[in-house]
């Protein structure tokens, strides 16, 4: 495999408005991702950026950063746009999809996602951990997935992804869905022509939209799951967290 990480960025959000440039220990929140990337030592790092103001806060930290369309509709679009600008002879045969909000994240999980792609007939790879809160099995926001896994087995097939509690209640263990991802190109390619999915829309949830369409999800186990940023208040935790060192 030779991969790329790249980075979706954008301004918009509704919750923490202008979240990328949001300061933690006087760094953006970006530059924190992009430097988890760069210490997971797993291929070249590339912000894909919707706004000029975060490729030049990047590009100041010595990132490397590309622009695209203000209106893309997902990360997977921004990722496969920047991913054919910046690496138009396909030399690149993996692109890993790192959100922009995971200031904390260890590298190490950044590149335990390539894990599954050591099966060739695998096309997407992400991340799961085991639920231990018993609050997150009943919380929407906490995205569970499905996975066959063999006992003491680190990798699994993902057979689906829901908000809702699954398998049953009764059944365990339960898995959080991290959602990094690991494409290869080819399937890259086909995901982000297919049209939207009807479990997509009803679960609002992207990678149903390759499970519907027939193609490999499979996913790592990994022991922590990524602190988020999507609040004032996670953005709190995340200053607290990283002020303690994260690792």
């Amino acid at each position: 495999m030779n991969p790329v990480v790249i980075i979706p960025s954008r301004l918009a959000a509704t919750r923490l408005p202008r979240k990328p440039l949001a300061e933690i220990l006087g760094e953006p929140m970006i530059v924190h991702v992009w430097r988890r990337a760069v210490q997971a030592g797993i291929g070249p790092v590339v912000v894909a950026c919707g706004d000029r103001e975060i490729a030049e806060t990047v590009a100041a930290a010595g990132g490397r950063t590309v622009m695209t369309r203000s209106d893309h509709a997902s990360g997977s679009d921004r990722i496969h746009e920047a991913l054919a600008s910046t690496d138009p002879d396909g030399l690149h045969d993996v692109v890993v999809n790192l959100q922009g909000d995971l200031p904390a994240i260890d590298p190490e999980v950044v590149a335990a996602v390539l894990k599954p792609l050591s099966e060739p007939a695998v096309d997407i790879a992400t991340l799961v951990s085991e639920i231990v809160e018993e609050r997150e099995r009943a919380d929407p926001n906490v995205v569970k997935a499905v996975v066959s896994l063999a006992e003491g087995a680190d990798v699994g097939r993902a057979l689906y992804f829901s908000r809702a509690t699954v398998p049953s209640p009764a059944a365990g263990p339960h898995f959080h869905h991290i959602g990094i991802y690991g494409f290869r190109r080819h399937a890259l390619d086909r995901f982000v022509a297919l049209p939207r999915g009807r479990l997509e829309a009803l679960e609002r949830l992207e990678q149903l939209r390759a499970l519907e369409a027939g193609m490999r999800i499979d996913a790592a186990l990994v022991d922590t799951v990524p602190v988020g940023v999507d609040t004032p208040d996670d953005l709190d935790r995340v200053r607290a967290l990283l002020a303690d060192g994260p690792f």
